[in-house]
């Protein structure tokens, strides 16, 4: 859907989104509009339960005195509760109503509103980033879908005094929407076709943008001694893949500032290896490389928008699969690191696989902090169900970051204990330490404590995004299926702390 901004000036046919304010006040493009005809649009609001409430709205289908298909009035809620984050769950409201407009194109009038929590501008701006982010929809596969359950919108003209700025603040938003998409493109993607070495492959695709993209192979990983991410790969016809992605917006050279790191888990598909899981679901395992997605989304973000840091992405793309050649329960790995790591489950793959990228990043790039990601555990769920991903940190303020981020964003994580006493559960009697803690209790906090292990003295957080890397059901912001949890939160924490301003 293409957005576009133009001064105030509603049209004459088609389809036009009006706002109201907490008690059913129409605004002032609402309200020039209800003149023309004739009270139609006061009077359905007083006909109805409509109250200005935000997010709720009504239609008006083909208003008399006017020549319109339809206008939707559009409840702002009270003017001093509107932020950006409220804006952009607006216009996901509003693509909701118009995403079957007639003729493709719908007006959104976006009015100034005293007393508003941000200027019409940015909230211009963040509606119609809102209105992007949930026109999202993969359906490439769908060859019969029916023409009536398809979107006819084509075009969003947000209308708005001073257009020039509401453009200026959508375009940096444009781009986090692109890396959004992107990543929700590559999670949804079924295991045949993204596979390690073809997600490597999109990987290479943010070079047009300016990043730089390695890509090493298992023979290169081989000689690096990462024995813990290839033991996990062993089973499948898919050879392992570790892509390194550098976007340096702060300057590059001796005396460039160090990067900030994030590590994602790229587990394309997830059988559990010879530890096999049941088979009901299992086609859900093909997300199980959400973390690597939401890196590779994020570094698009950034590199798009031209953001003023230095940042590297390191994601571990591997297939757990169960053959004669996979790794079986007992198995001692040596990790890139030196550390040995008794295998106990193999469908504890994931910590295996960010053991060793979270051990690369470190020690290749000394970066200032990692945060990684990773579709880690269904503990997690269990402990904080699928609205808020678990965060586990070794750092006060990057974990209080983190979680201001989150806020803002409506990401939201939650941190939860790290400690020696979970720590001895990881301990092995044959190894440096196993896969997996003892019995089912705490398994998030033993995973965290395992990947604890390989980050040495950096500051450094770990994202458990097992129950919000994909939805059931739809969001505010994205129609279910995958959610790209984490681009935007990552974003908002580099723009809000680690820019050169």
């Amino acid at each position: 859907m293409k957005i576009a901004f133009a001064k105030p000036g509603l049209p004459n046919t088609g389809t036009v989104v009006v706002t109201a304010t907490d008690g059913g006040h129409l605004t002032a493009s609402g309200q020039k509009l209800d003149r023309k005809a004739n009270g139609a649009l006061d009077r359905a609001i007083k006909a109805s339960r409509f109250k200005g409430e935000r997010g709720r709205s009504i239609n008006v289908v083909a208003p008399a005195g006017t020549r319109l298909d339809n206008v939707v009035i559009m409840g702002l809620g009270k003017p001093g509760d509107l932020t950006a984050q409220n804006a952009q769950e607006l216009g996901g409201s509003v693509y909701r109503q118009i995403e079957k407009a007639p003729g493709g194109a719908a007006a959104l009038a976006v009015d100034r509103v005293s007393g508003a929590g941000i200027g019409v501008a940015d909230m211009a701006a963040n509606l119609a980033h809102g209105a992007r982010l949930r026109s999202y929809r993969f359906d490439k596969y769908r060859t019969k879908e029916k023409k009536e359950d398809k979107p006819t919108i084509k075009t969003l003209n947000v209308q708005v005094e001073g257009p020039e700025r509401a453009r200026r603040i959508y375009g940096p938003l444009d781009k986090i929407a692109d890396g959004v998409f992107f990543t929700r493109d590559l999670v949804s993607e079924p295991a045949n076709v993204i596979y390690p070495e073809t997600l490597a492959r999109q990987a290479k695709t943010l070079e047009k943008l300016g990043v730089k993209v390695e890509v090493l192979g298992p023979a290169q990983m081989k000689r690096l001694g990462m024995g813990a991410l290839l033991g996990v790969a062993q089973g499948s016809a898919n050879p392992a893949r570790l892509v390194v992605l550098r976007w340096n917006g702060a300057g590059s050279g001796a005396r460039a500032p160090a990067p900030i790191a994030f590590v994602g888990k790229g587990v394309t598909f997830d059988t559990g290896g010879i530890s096999i899981k049941p088979a009901a679901n299992m086609e859900d395992m093909k997300w199980d490389m959400g973390g690597s997605g939401v890196v590779i989304g994020l570094v698009k973000a950034l590199a798009g928008r031209k953001a003023k840091v230095n940042a590297v992405g390191v994601v571990g793309l591997v297939e757990n699969m169960p053959s004669g050649t996979a790794q079986r329960p007992g198995d001692v790995v040596t990790s890139m690191s030196g550390q040995t790591i008794e295998v106990i489950n193999t469908d504890a793959e994931g910590r295996l696989v960010l053991a060793d990228a979270l051990h690369y990043c470190n020690t290749r790039f000394k970066p200032k902090f990692i945060v990684d990601l990773a579709t880690l555990t269904g503990a997690i769920i269990v402990s904080l169900g699928n609205e808020i991903a678990g965060l586990f940190s070794n750092n006060d303020t990057l974990a209080t970051r983190l979680t201001e981020a989150g806020d803002s964003v409506n990401e939201r994580v939650w941190r939860l204990p790290l400690a020696d006493f979970y720590d001895k559960q990881i301990n092995s009697d044959i190894a440096d330490m196993k896969n997996v803690g003892a019995g089912r209790g705490a398994g998030s906090i033993t995973a965290a404590q395992f990947l604890q292990r390989f980050v040495g003295n950096t500051p450094w957080a770990h994202l458990d995004i097992a129950g919000v890397t994909w939805s059931k059901k739809d969001l505010p912001l994205a129609a279910k299926g995958g959610t790209a949890f984490g681009v935007r939160l990552l974003n908002e924490l580099v723009a809000k702390h680690y820019e050169n301003k």
